[in-house]
């Protein structure tokens, strides 16, 4: 086992499990990046395909507005826009569900070979021959967010404490399905043993599942907005400039494309994120998984004693 190689399955409190989360990220965030780009180079060019759609429809939408009458160029822009947003909701799904699998799949690569070099062709091979029960997890899934999503805006109307219940009820959600879809892959059980699991799992570490999910949540969130940031005020900038100069950003080819640009950076980073919210779950998954059953504790114990 590599010597800079973390080990996963150790019990830890709260904040050693968001420390090990961000060592984690730190030592793998290359090798993980030339996965994702690998399986997701197709979507990406789909996403600026997508991009183009969207700020050609409301560039469109916004020049028609300043010339009544032109029904024909507004109905264009209407379909350019229904199709960004169809080819949007398509590759939210498609990505959703693709990387939510390669965070998790390469978690349990990581883990079980010791090594930080992890091969991408057994992250794939980990998911294609889990596929069905990987669709099926994410139909139930979406069916039971459905009806969390209904109970949390009902809890919501209760003043004040039910804003913190709904979310508390979204946080204890996300941790549920983490935790089951790592138990599905890494335990290699059926769908309804993987929930019932992660169910078991989840409620006998509640509140560290709840504030794991929180504070690196909130620290995501806060890195994305940082990284966002960069191409926000060189767009910023742009679009100053070009109000300076009497250029009509409704009008200007390079203003299309920097629009462009700028939604394409932003789904990408928003597709990558979905990955590391993943990851959160199956680091913590490991350490809940080792506390409960100590499989890792057990293993070395026993190594000592043949070693004797």
């Amino acid at each position: 086992m590599q010597q800079d190689h973390i080990e996963l399955k150790q019990k830890r409190d709260i904040g050693e499990i968001i420390t090990v989360y961000f060592e984690f990220f730190k030592k793998n965030l290359k090798n993980f990046i030339n996965i994702f780009i690998r399986y997701n180079g197709i979507f990406l060019l789909g996403f600026l395909g997508v991009s183009y759609l969207l700020v050609t429809g409301f560039v469109g939408m916004m020049r028609s507005t300043q010339n009544f009458g032109v029904v024909q160029e507004s109905s264009n822009y209407n379909m350019y826009l229904g199709f960004g947003f169809l080819g949007f909701f398509l590759l939210f799904v498609i990505t959703a569900i693709l990387n939510y699998s390669l965070a998790a799949s390469y978690t349990i690569q990581y883990q079980k070979y010791g090594t930080n070099e992890v091969d991408k062709h057994k992250v794939w091979d980990l998911i294609y021959n889990n596929l069905g029960k990987i669709i099926l997890f994410v139909i139930i899934a979406i069916l039971l967010f459905v009806i969390v999503f209904i109970v949390g805006m009902v809890i919501s109307f209760i003043p004040v404490l039910g804003t913190f219940a709904y979310y508390g009820l979204q946080l204890a959600f996300m941790a549920w399905m983490g935790l089951s879809f790592m138990a599905m892959l890494y335990e290699n059980r059926d769908v309804t043993g993987a929930l019932g699991e992660g169910w078991n799992l989840l409620f006998r570490y509640f509140w560290k599942s709840i504030l794991v999910n929180l504070v690196v949540g909130f620290l995501l969130g806060i890195l994305l907005l940082v990284v966002l940031m960069i191409p926000g005020v060189l767009i910023g900038i742009y679009a100053f400039h070009s109000m300076e100069t009497g250029v009509d950003l409704a009008e200007s080819a390079v203003a299309t494309i920097v629009w462009t640009l700028a939604t394409f950076i932003f789904l990408t980073l928003y597709t990558f994120n979905q990955s590391l919210s993943q990851f959160v779950n199956s680091v913590l998954y490991f350490s809940v998984h080792e506390e409960t059953y100590n499989q890792y504790t057990r293993s070395k114990i026993e190594q000592i004693g043949a070693g004797e």
